[in-house]
């Protein structure tokens, strides 16, 4: 059952429901990574989004956002937004990114002069990538 049936509108999952159904423990790295090393706590919240509708997870510090998280059966979405403030620091990371964030970067076309990045998040690669963006949006506490 795809994420947007299984919970309505009025039917707010629990980080559990969560993280049940997205399945991997790369949803619980980093998870923890943002709320260690940035000490912020996760808001769930309903998108009518055409993008990516449905229940979601965003991370915001001092009224910025840090990324968005879609969950989906055995991966999940990390939505992060590379505006111009860090797109140079953003184009010296992805240097050393996947080939799948490089190229992810370079088809998503620039909006307001930002880059809404949806990346999937399916391996440990990718998942350091996510953790390299953000950090380009904010440095962690630690």
């Amino acid at each position: 059952m795809e994420w947007i049936e299984r919970y309505k509108p009025d039917q707010e999952p629990s980080l559990s429901d969560i993280d049940a159904f997205v399945g991997t423990p790369l949803w619980g790295e980093f998870n923890a990574f943002l709320r260690e090393g940035y000490q912020v706590e996760p808001e769930v919240s309903y998108s009518g989004c055409s993008g990516q509708p449905g229940w979601n997870v965003k991370y915001r510090k001092a009224g910025r956002a840090l990324c968005t998280l879609y969950p989906m059966d055995g991966f999940f979405i990390a939505l992060v937004v590379i505006g111009a403030k860090e797109y140079d620091e953003a184009l010296d990371v992805l240097g050393g990114c996947t080939p799948y964030v490089r190229d992810l970067f370079e088809q998503t076309k620039p909006l307001m002069n930002q880059r809404w990045l949806m990346i999937r998040v399916t391996d440990d690669d990718i998942l350091d990538d996510v953790k390299q963006l953000v950090r380009t949006r904010r440095k962690p506490k630690r």
